[in-house]
């Protein structure tokens, strides 16, 4: 049986995602208690006293699995997924290949568009990401109104194995530090019309993922970068640009299959 998820947030924003069980459980800021015990007749907006604190009951969405994941590898951010998922077209029942899971951050957009007839594969090789990314997929499984059949692969994109699991990919995202290398062999299970996606953090990476997806017969649709700057309100009234400002990120390379 699943375990449902909800979210207790403190008035500063921070959020936690506890399960919804008799059992005690220990979070980190919060302590041990039982989340049953005290959320049993709460509903979501009711105030609850954990601790020293007091926290807001909410539904656990997708902006509430992201500020409460547990992380370990440096995650693709909103800014670059929802270019990502907005020009490749990714949408309800489509089939996605992720590949560098890392702490499921992607992953956690993906999931939230694809519905309950979607397909996720997503491909990690390093076991300690693997584990974190699993731990945070599990939560979206257990918060999430429809959520993607999704497979977790260990090992290198290149030699692990679809078959059995889709016949062929709408979309495939690479956040690998050597894209280039595996373009050519997953280029065979992306639909005609399917879209394949770099994600390059310098642009000697760009450059050659670039020159791969062109080798293998893939025509570029769009690479750039996106830019953001965050604005915080003044305090002597107004608003003006925040003092941590965020730019570049990565490359973003979208190639399609024609």
């Amino acid at each position: 049986m699943m375990v449902k998820y909800t979210a207790l947030k403190e008035d500063d924003g921070r959020t936690y995602i506890v399960p919804l069980q008799d059992d005690e459980i220990k979070v980190k800021g919060l302590g041990r208690f039982s989340p049953n015990q005290i959320l049993s007749e709460s509903k979501h907006g009711d105030r609850v006293s954990i601790g020293q604190k007091m926290l807001t009951i909410v539904k656990s969405g997708l902006p509430e699995l992201r500020k409460g994941m547990r992380r370990r590898a440096q995650i693709i951010n909103p800014k670059d997924a929802g270019f990502l998922l907005a020009w490749m077209g990714i949408g309800s029942g489509q089939r996605v290949l992720e590949a560098g899971h890392g702490s499921g951050g992607l992953a956690l957009h993906l999931a939230n568009v694809l519905g309950s007839n979607g397909t996720l594969v997503s491909v990690e090789n390093r076991p300690e990401h693997a584990e974190v990314g699993r731990e945070n997929m599990q939560r979206a499984a257990g918060s999430l109104d429809e959520f993607p059949s999704w497979s977790l692969l260990e090992g290198d994109v290149g030699n692990v194995s679809f078959d059995g699991i889709v016949e062929e990919f709408d979309a495939i995202i690479l956040d690998l530090p050597e894209p280039w290398d595996v373009v050519s062999k997953l280029t065979p299970w992306l639909r005609k019309g399917g879209r394949l996606a770099c994600y390059c953090p310098v642009s000697s990476q760009l450059e050659s993922a670039w020159r791969a997806c062109e080798e293998a017969g893939l025509q570029i649709d769009w690479a750039g970068e996106m830019m953001e700057r965050i604005w915080t309100k003044a305090s002597r009234g107004g608003v003006r640009p925040g003092n941590t400002p965020m730019g570049h990120t990565a490359f973003l390379l979208i190639a399609e299959k024609r």
